[in-house]
């Protein structure tokens, strides 16, 4: 397995930042229509033309279609090594808890549940991806730049939650102010200490889970970066 990871680090690591953004944009273009096919048949078979806000798509799984699809037009930098590392911690730990946990697109279709399959999988491979390619960073100062964006995520997540028809009609991030979430353990949470403690307390959850992989994910990378054949690549 090390070997393997060694080999594929070596590989990915010789991409130019241009091929690795086509790449990337075009999983953006794929999980865009994947999300329209979605979109589209919630609205016309599952709900007879009635919209949903529960699946309106901007949930933590929703980011890296949004994000992928910005990069080929974002300079090198700051900013985009910060979107980057985003997708790789948080896409990562979204993929895995969506498939641990995939009640949320499980018994609607068996299409929305092969959607839901494919979408957390490529999220995996998204972040998988950008670790071996060195697009994102894996310092610890990288991971502390990534929390202002997630908190802002946070921020559009719950002004969607409040603003769309229908109190609690929708739940982004799984926050929503007027219903306990739906996630597992923290909808306990909620009916015990109360909504907004449940709420924050899994937003901490996420940033804790997603600083955990993102120092493993460091080890893995330096790990791999210690085989001849990668440093080798790079000269």
């Amino acid at each position: 397995m090390n070997k393997m990871i060694k080999t594929l680090f070596s590989q990915l690591h010789t991409l130019t930042d241009q091929d690795s953004d086509r790449i990337l944009f075009s999983c953006g273009v794929f999980l865009s229509a994947a999300e329209l096919y979605k979109q589209f048949f919630l609205f016309y078979v599952i709900y007879h033309q009635s919209y949903d806000w529960w699946f309106f798509p901007f949930q933590l799984c929703s980011l890296p279609m949004y994000f992928c699809l910005l990069l080929p037009f974002l300079p090198s930098g700051r900013i985009k090594t910060t979107l980057c590392t985003f997708m790789q911690d948080y896409g990562l730990l979204g993929g895995i808890a969506a498939l641990i946990v995939p009640e949320g697109f499980r018994h609607i279709h068996w299409t929305l549940t092969l959607h839901g399959y494919v979408w957390h999988i490529l999220l995996i491979l998204i972040s998988l991806f950008l670790l071996f390619t060195g697009r994102s960073d894996v310092s610890r100062r990288s991971f502390t730049d990534t929390v202002p964006l997630f908190a802002a995520c946070c921020c559009i997540a719950t002004a969607v939650n409040v603003l769309t028809p229908g109190r609690g009609s929708a739940d982004m991030f799984y926050i929503s102010p007027y219903t306990p979430g739906t996630q597992p353990v923290f909808r306990e949470l909620a009916l015990y200490l109360g909504i907004l403690p449940a709420n924050l307390l899994y937003l901490l959850t996420i940033l804790t889970g997603s600083a955990i992989l993102h120092i493993l994910l460091g080890h893995i990378q330096k790990s791999a970066e210690k085989d001849p054949s990668a440093r080798l690549s790079d000269t």
